[in-house]
């Protein structure tokens, strides 16, 4: 539509359409930098750039976020209201929808003997079962296949402390109170309820003020509905699994604080908690620290240092000789837009883009076409980096490789005045970076299996290329990295480390990217061909040698 409407000179339709896309898209770098252009175009400004497929419900709720963290809280109370409000509109809607004909996945709708009742049962459940599900739908962006988590406990969440800061506190009670109804183990709430309950006034009796309606309604619905299913499921003979509606991630999306915004000295003085809990999303124990392994390489800064989590920054990784010999092999094996699905400036117009994998690294050296031993170079720094994470990071399990790259980015000359672009916009490597929900969403096409990652320097005569962190928001940046020959970056690939590379505006600027993942089903297959390739190579020169005869003796 974006393309259609802008031939049809219909500017400010296609910018609706190309935003409306990226909404939902965040990932799609050619995207963001249409609407960058269209931006810069005569006639359209910021506040016309609507997203055609919001959803009213969705809509209200991010005001009321937005208003919240701005401590305008009468805002923010309207606004959480007025979502929900919509939200259970939209529920009523959603449900209605869920009648007529309906399919389980798991089997052919009445592929089985069937009486006229097990029927007419059959059909009614899988309505029941995909009206429960409306509360995954409700809490789901256009677009996107996860939900956001907790969404709907989260706005009473909000309006608690929003209330007690504009002195309801009967309101702020009822919201607590509401909230426990999907998290009754919640201490920080349960706190909270005690303190509201403090500044009541004595005539007020505590005990008489209840959960709010609206929630107290749905909640009671909703577990009707899920005791039904399961009976259901036992009956007619299918297999059913409540999915958790209601998860947190250890915290809430208000700075993980309950209630969020007070500072410490009113905190002491009303007794609100102030726990503050783990936002990490990752799983697995976070360790660092361990050896470097190889002689020479120089620790620079670890986490802490870098403003993370599971980041290291490390020098000598490769010596002089061994930048240059890769820089040469470089220019013999790279193609433009190799890696890129053929793409020569995939990230900015501003720059092209050339790379190559190990595999072909190998091939072209077999073939005598670059030096096999700088061919082979590419594959053992890579090895060596792979053990220093495995090792670092200190982890108990093997570290394969997802992805290995070598990739070379230039700067086109009479296309650097005034750049406000990245040479890599903001990204996370295993999901997809929503700075707006301040989400990282771990859905394809992100290459969610993706556990670690690396970048290993080659050179530094150019101007501009410096790796940056940010947070979240994809705007402040909390590390910055000027590349240099030998340098290593590695950290976790999740959503806690946001990165991009800053514009190359002079030169060219190499390195070799490594991806790594825990799960060997994922591992690189031209990996796995570059080790037989290797191993066919170790094995023709221990044959060699074997055969090495003296000239003499066979005199």
């Amino acid at each position: 539509l974006q393309f259609a409407e802008l031939k049809l000179n219909q500017l400010e339709k296609a910018v609706e359409a190309a935003h409306t896309f990226f909404m939902a898209n965040p990932e799609h770098m050619e995207m963001q930098q249409n609407i960058e252009n269209y931006r810069t175009m005569a006639g359209v400004e910021t506040f016309q750039v609507v997203d055609r497929e919001a959803k009213a419900h969705l809509e209200s709720y991010n005001a009321g976020v937005k208003h919240y963290e701005a401590d305008d809280f009468e805002l923010a109370i309207k606004y959480f209201e007025q979502a929900l409000s919509e939200y259970f509109s939209e529920d009523m809607e959603c449900r209605a929808l869920c009648e007529g004909p309906q399919r389980f996945e798991e089997y052919e709708y009445l592929g089985y003997k069937a009486g006229l009742y097990e029927a007419i049962a059959d059909h009614y459940i899988q309505v029941l079962v995909c009206q429960h599900e409306c509360v995954r739908e409700l809490a789901t962006r256009p677009g996107r296949l996860s939900p956001i988590e907790n969404f709907l406990p989260l706005h009473y969440d909000y309006l608690q402390f929003a209330y007690y800061r504009v002195g309801e506190y009967i309101k702020a009670l009822e919201c607590a109170k509401a909230y426990l109804l999907l998290h009754p183990d919640d201490e920080d709430v349960l706190d909270n309820v005690e303190y509201y309950e403090s500044l009541l006034d004595d005539s007020i009796d505590s005990e008489s003020i209840e959960a709010r309606e609206d929630l107290t309604m749905f909640v009671k619905r909703h577990k009707m509905e899920s005791e039904l299913i399961k009976s259901a499921a036992e009956g007619l003979g299918f297999s059913y699994t409540e999915p958790n509606f209601w998860i947190r991630y250890g915290g809430r999306q208000d700075e993980n604080r309950v209630p969020s915004g007070v500072n410490v000295e009113e905190a002491e003085v009303h007794g609100l908690s102030m726990g503050k809990k783990s936002s990490s999303k990752i799983e697995r124990d976070l360790r660092e620290g361990g050896p470097l392994l190889y002689e020479n390489i120089t620790f620079v800064y670890n986490s802490e240092q870098l403003n993370g989590t599971q980041r290291v920054l490390l020098d000598n990784v490769l010596s002089e000789e061994q930048c240059r010999e890769l820089h040469s092999v470089a220019s013999g094996i790279m193609l433009v837009g190799d890696g890129y699905r053929g793409k020569t400036s995939p990230h900015t117009p501003n720059e092209k883009f050339e790379g190559a994998t190990v595999l072909k690294a190998l091939k072209f050296g077999y073939e005598g076409r670059v030096p096999l031993k700088s061919a082979r170079l590419f594959y053992d720094i890579s090895e060596k980096a792979r053990k220093i994470v495995e090792s670092y990071f200190m982890l108990n399990s093997t570290l394969y490789f997802s992805y290995t790259h070598m990739v070379c980015r230039t700067a086109l000359s009479g296309q650097q005045d005034r750049r406000n672009d990245l040479s890599h916009p903001i990204h996370a490597d295993n999901c997809l970076l929503d700075p707006e929900a301040n989400e990282c969403w771990k859905e394809p096409p992100a290459y969610t299996f993706r556990d670690y990652s690396a970048l290993l320097y080659m050179n530094d005569d150019f101007e501009g290329g410096e790796f940056i962190f940010t947070e979240m928001d994809a705007k402040t940046v909390t590390a910055s990295i000027k590349p240099k020959c030998g340098r290593m970056i590695s950290f976790s690939s999740g959503g806690e480390n946001p990165h991009g590379v800053k514009a190359v505006t002079k030169g060219q600027r190499c390195a070799v990217a490594l991806w790594f993942t825990l799960n060997p089903l994922y591992r690189e297959l031209e990996r796995i061909q570059a080790d037989e390739v290797i191993a066919i190579l170790d094995q023709e020169q221990r044959r060699k040698h074997e055969l090495n005869i003296n000239p003499k003796d066979e005199l």
